[in-house]
């Protein structure tokens, strides 16, 4: 078998199973942030190949271009041709790719006053501090 055949699972030949054990117990979220870290390390775009050697080599090559391609249709990374394969680059941080997910759900909710709502009366106070902070200077900026 080659480096990048599986044993059908998803998971590349000679992987022990505590590392089965371990990656099992990741969400796609967690892949998703362990995806992204790696690309952020990078010096440029790196390759689904270069991604999956810096995550240990544990999860498959189909597996690491799976999650890469669900971050580019969420818009958290870019890609662009390299030869035969391609290049991808993160599109923005942890912070950006939060923010992403928040505003889709709130996107997908008809009573978007009723999320908000919900959404503001669980902030402690620190972090409804900060909301307010954000608002204004936002509001500031625009009047500029």
């Amino acid at each position: 078998m080659s480096a990048r055949e599986t044993d059908g699972g998803g998971w590349r030949q000679g992987v022990t199973e505590e590392q089965r054990q371990r990656s099992r117990r990741r969400g796609q979220g967690e892949l998703e942030a362990l995806v992204l870290s790696a690309l952020r390390e990078a010096d440029g775009p790196a390759t689904a190949g270069w991604v999956q050697e810096r995550l240990g080599g544990d999860l498959a090559y189909t597996t690491v271009i799976t999650i890469l391609t669900r971050l580019l249709a969420k818009g958290a990374v870019t890609r662009e041709r390299a030869g035969r394969s391609f290049a991808w680059t993160p599109a923005s941080d942890q912070a950006g790719l939060a923010a992403h997910k928040m505003r889709k759900v709130l996107d997908a909710e008809s009573d978007r006053e009723a999320v908000l709502a919900s959404f503001v009366t669980s902030l402690g106070p620190d972090d409804e501090r900060l909301l307010r902070e954000l608002l204004s200077r936002a509001r500031d900026e625009e009047d500029d």
